[in-house]
């Protein structure tokens, strides 16, 4: 299990939550950044961090955000790493 990066952060990309991981995770996409689920290691620090609150736990993303889950899984594969 991973954080997920969902709708909320879609145009504003803050990153307060990339400083406080441990484990370089997040990467950046042209409109919102994605977290790897292969390096994320559940710590959840980035989650009290975010100012727009889009990051949830895997088993936790709302409903309607759900898709989001394999798109950071997608997205964290093709772009760029943010450290």
């Amino acid at each position: 299990m991973s954080m997920v990066v969902t709708q909320p952060c879609f145009g504003c990309k803050h990153t307060d939550c990339v400083v406080v991981c441990p484990c370089e995770c997040f990467h950046e996409g042209e409109n919102m950044l994605f977290i790897d689920p292969e390096h994320c290691i559940d710590c959840e620090a980035c989650i009290p961090e975010c100012p727009v609150d889009a990051i949830y736990h895997e088993d936790n993303v709302p409903e309607e955000w759900h898709a989001f889950v394999q798109l950071n899984q997608e997205m964290s594969k093709v772009c760029p790493q943010i450290t």
